[in-house]
């Protein structure tokens, strides 16, 4: 008898249970803050949650409909595996409102052995007017995530394990990207060492010396007996700034003395003088040159100017 009288009393208790309305949207305000990734995680793991939930005058939060430390949160009927294990409230008074910041914490006491959904509930918070007496509820988002096994079981195929809750997977390409940027540093580094080798400008150290000058100069230096006299004159001014002295062919060693780094171009240098008299003074003189004055004396000032820059220079040719 007693168990037909419950069992009567039981469905109509519920039924009178109806939801209450919900707040207003313009009487509150709710930031979520959820986990930065929403996949990944294995049992054991902890998920920090974070609401900031405003509620203005006259309602108020009812605080006994805050969530419960150790409640089993279910999904369609079925524990979801997903406790909350801490909770952390501040209340912060506001001119119109009152701010409460809810720091929850949930753990993940479930598996699976293929990656399963999972979820923090939809929080619903009761608020009660403080001048009505009425209760109405807010509710606060859920927030979906997916759990994956410690291990696999077995052999998977990947074709029949095509789970939507498995991110894509990604390549690490930092070592690519590592080596990539090597390549390119060297490759600058390369194209630089060029640039001082060959380079006809003055915009790097050492790259404004006498004979660079020199050698851009003679370039502009038309192919006849005038242009000849200008290019030679131009190295005999070379190589009395690099002297500190007015040279002459009896005298190379003071220019070896004071640059040894020239002591590889001695010879070229003697030949020089013997092409200066030939061009000067003696037109009938041999210079014992196989190519054309101009061609040599370029390739020279080239020679002479990897000299100054400290460079090694091309082996000597008459």
């Amino acid at each position: 008898m007693w168990l037909s009288f419950f069992s009567f009393i039981l469905p109509t208790a519920y039924a009178d249970e109806t939801p209450l309305p919900d707040l207003d949207p313009k009487f509150y305000s709710v930031k979520v803050s959820n986990p930065t990734r929403d996949a990944g995680f294995v049992v054991g793991d902890a998920l920090d949650r974070t609401l900031v939930i405003t509620i203005k005058k006259p309602y108020e939060l009812v605080k006994e409909s805050l969530p419960i430390v150790g409640y089993e949160h279910r999904w369609k009927g079925q524990i979801s595996g997903v406790e909350l294990v801490k909770i952390q409230v501040d209340e912060k008074s506001l001119s119109e409102a009152m701010q409460h910041t809810l720091n929850l914490r949930y753990q993940v006491f479930t598996t699976s052995k293929t990656v399963k959904h999972a979820s923090l509930k939809a929080e619903i918070l009761n608020v009660r007017n403080t001048k009505t007496k009425e209760v109405v509820r807010l509710r606060v988002p859920f927030f979906d995530f997916r759990v994956s096994p410690l291990s696999l079981f077995g052999q998977i195929k990947l074709n029949e394990d095509m789970s939507p809750f498995v991110p894509p997977l990604t390549l690490d390409a930092s070592s690519e990207k590592r080596n990539m940027q090597w390549l390119i540093g060297l490759l600058t580094l390369s194209l630089l060492g060029l640039l001082y080798i060959f380079g006809a400008y003055t915009w790097l150290p050492k790259m404004g010396g006498p004979f660079a000058k020199a050698y851009r100069d003679i370039r502009k230096m038309p192919e006849t007996a005038e242009g000849l006299q200008q290019a030679v004159a131009r190295v005999h001014q070379s190589l009395n700034i690099t002297t500190g002295s007015s040279l002459f062919g009896n005298n190379i060693a003071e220019l070896i003395n004071k640059k040894p780094a020239f002591a590889p171009l001695q010879g070229q240098i003697a030949q020089f003088f013997a092409l200066s008299r030939q061009v000067f003074f003696e037109p009938q003189a041999a210079t014992q040159l196989s190519e054309s004055p101009k061609a040599w004396l370029l390739k020279l000032c080239r020679q002479l100017r990897d000299c100054e820059r400290g460079l090694p220079v091309e082996s000597p040719q008459k």
